[in-house]
């Protein structure tokens, strides 16, 4: 006998979410596709060919959902949401970025939007789902003993996207569902082509945040506040035109020339509103604290122990120790340090391919 739940797919337009549909659809439920409109067409972006989830491309994205549930044979929805993205993650974003900090907008997306507000809205507009499901690579389960549920790490250890996951709540996995986390990119392709859906492999995925690369459309001119480049002995070797141009480990665009060797942003000192430079070696560090955490597949740890942690999506999780100072903040020290620990984005903590936590960096 089928399984006749529904499950409201998240539909951007591309092979993973519409193989979502397509297994969950293999697999009994009755699944319809929802795909939120988050772009404010106020705001002025030129075009690009640079790929990203926020831009005014959105709208034909919005175009190749629709004609994808077609082709499913799946109703389809949009929902609104250009209000509430604007107010969680474009305003993190700048703010992030003014307080000296580099922002991670899918951590935040994914928490308040895509797995909150997005379902939610459907709902309010009188869909009615027992599950939501996207594309994600990364698997959820229940732990009968510790009565939660678990994020664990795709089979496909190159795309998996469970870092990503790190601030959602046991009420969103309850009711989520990941199909591809059984799955490698490679066998999704086989799939997407034996299935008819060829000109989906073809189809460029979106990788950034912007469609632009120019940051400044979304900031106020009073952002861009001028200032001065030291280095580490506090000597002026240049300016700068705004802190929010700058993130920890750049290299390039510096603004100075002359230098020794190479130099590096080694800290954005936002209360001075400034840029300490220096060579590559002063970013190898073996501490950083980690706060806002959100415990995922365990209860809040009161004891020290051992984990590994990812200091951003594509960093290689490193072994180190982890002291909880409370609930919300913890310490780690790393075994061998860590190039470019970065205040304001997402440290992850795994052990083996368990998804334990997330918190914002300091």
């Amino acid at each position: 006998m089928q399984n006749k739940a529904c499950v409201a797919v998240g539909i951007s337009g591309g092979i993973d979410s519409a193989m979502t549909a397509y297994l969950l659809q293999e697999s009994g439920y009755r699944v319809i596709g929802i795909t939120m409109r988050t772009y404010d067409e106020n705001i002025e972006m030129d075009k690009t060919l640079k790929s990203g989830c926020f831009g005014p491309a959105q709208k034909e994205n919005i175009l190749s959902a629709s004609l994808l549930c077609r082709k499913l044979g799946i109703e389809h929805y949009i929902i609104p949401l250009q209000e509430e993205f604007r107010h969680k993650v474009i305003d993190y974003f700048c703010e992030t970025y003014i307080k000296g900090k580099t922002p991670n907008p899918c951590l935040v997306c994914n928490a308040y939007i895509k797995f909150a507000l997005l379902p939610e809205k459907a709902h309010s507009l009188g869909l009615e789902f027992d599950y939501f499901a996207t594309g994600h690579y990364a698997k959820i389960g229940f732990n009968n003993t510790l009565k939660r549920y678990q994020i664990r790490k795709a089979k496909d250890a190159n795309k998996d996207q469970s870092y990503f996951l790190a601030f959602l709540s046991q009420e969103q996995l309850a009711q989520t569902l990941f199909p591809l986390g059984d799955y490698t990119k490679q066998e999704i392709k086989k799939m997407a082509i034996e299935k008819g859906f060829t000109e989906l492999v073809e189809r460029k995925e979106s990788q950034d945040f912007l469609q632009s690369s120019d940051l400044e459309v979304l900031f106020k001119p009073e952002d861009f506040n001028p200032g001065e480049i030291i280095d580490i002995q506090g000597k002026v070797i240049g300016k700068h035109n705004g802190i929010i141009n700058y993130t920890i480990g750049q290299r390039r665009n510096l603004g100075i020339s002359g230098m020794p060797e190479p130099y590096y942003v080694l800290q954005i000192d936002a209360e001075n509103n400034r840029i300490v430079l220096g060579p590559k070696e002063y970013l190898f560090k073996k501490k950083c604290s980690a706060t806002d955490m959100n415990w995922v597949s365990l209860p809040a740890p009161e004891n020290k122990f051992r984990a590994k942690a990812k200091i951003r999506f594509l960093h290689t999780p490193a072994e180190c120790v982890v002291t909880p100072i409370n609930d919300r903040k913890i310490d780690v020290i790393f075994d061998e340090p860590q190039l470019s620990i970065t205040p304001g984005q997402g440290l992850v903590l795994y052990a083996e391919d368990l998804l334990l936590g997330g918190g914002f960096i300091e």
